[in-house]
């Protein structure tokens, strides 16, 4: 299909994607490359000036790249009239609504306004309102956007659970490293032009990771904190007294132990990769500086 709005420059041109059922498959790209607009295209919110989308499922879940509702309803009533419109009756969508939002661990709890909510709070009401009804095809703009660390790993639990019940999950992620770990097939996106990058390896995608255990230093010395979740191929961090242990991409660790040891933290330990000498010499000696 392609696809351009009116006699305007072509957005997308000659895209032939397939989405199998069972699959999470993710597009890459740059900044106004045509990612979102295939996206909507996708759930059926945009035709294709040519071509067509076919064998689309009944039940379509979609989470776009912006939801801030300036609205006085409370997160769970919000929920539960989508969930009406979606067929649901008032008791079963309310239910299904706060248990999802339990799950995503909305912060200020479930009546909380949504005018009120951070853009990762309002992400997380989004993602809710795209699972109230079980999704065939789970459709995700730029997903981990603003989503704490916790949430992180939850919406990469529903990605797998989605595909392991027979759905298709589809999501834009510009980290090429998450894309790759997250990711059974991935797409690459530019001027208009979609290209295969590829089956990904390992069940759903999951490439090889590895576990880094970081400590703070045992001179007392208090490291510089870092938002690990915007570090290159950062997959999920837990934050301990004693420190955080962080998930990611095999293939970025190196990367990852250097930034955390010019930070002034000490690395335990290292899982699943071919640098576990190096790490417990580092955390012998105190970490490098």
């Amino acid at each position: 299909m392609s696809k351009r709005y009116g006699r305007g420059d072509w957005i997308l041109r000659d895209v032939d994607v397939e989405a199998p059922a069972g699959e999470v498959v993710a597009f890459t790209g740059g900044n106004g490359s045509g990612k979102s607009t295939l996206l909507r295209i996708a759930v059926g919110l945009s035709r294709p000036t040519r071509g067509r989308v076919t064998m689309r499922p009944p039940v379509v879940g979609y989470v776009p790249d912006r939801f801030s509702p300036n609205e006085r309803m409370s997160a769970v009533d919000y929920l539960a009239h989508v969930g009406r419109v979606r067929g649901l009756t008032t008791s079963v969508a309310s239910s299904r609504a706060g248990r999802l939002l339990d799950r995503l661990a909305l912060v200020g709890g479930k009546q909380a306004p949504l005018r009120s909510l951070s853009k990762g709070n309002a992400q997380k009401v989004a993602l809710a309102q795209a699972l109230l009804v079980d999704p065939g095809l789970l459709v995700l703009d730029e997903p981990w956007s603003g989503l704490d660390a916790d949430a992180h790993g939850v919406l990469a639990e529903i990605m797998t659970e989605v595909a392991d019940a027979g759905g298709t999950v589809i999501f834009t992620d510009h980290r090429e490293s998450v894309t790759r770990a997250r990711a059974t097939r991935s797409y690459r996106v530019s001027e208009g032009r979609v290209l295969l990058r590829g089956p990904e390896s390992g069940p759903h995608g999951h490439r090889p990771c590895a576990d880094v255990v970081l400590t703070r230093n045992p001179d007392g010395r208090v490291p510089r904190d870092l938002v690990w979740e915007e570090l290159d191929g950062v997959l999920e961090v837990s934050r301990t007294a004693a420190g955080v242990r962080i998930r990611a991409a095999r293939e970025t660790t190196d990367a990852l132990l250097l930034t955390a040891l010019r930070h002034g933290w000490s690395v335990e330990r290292v899982e699943g990769t071919a640098v576990d000498l190096f790490a417990q010499g580092a955390a012998t000696h105190g970490g490098a500086r």
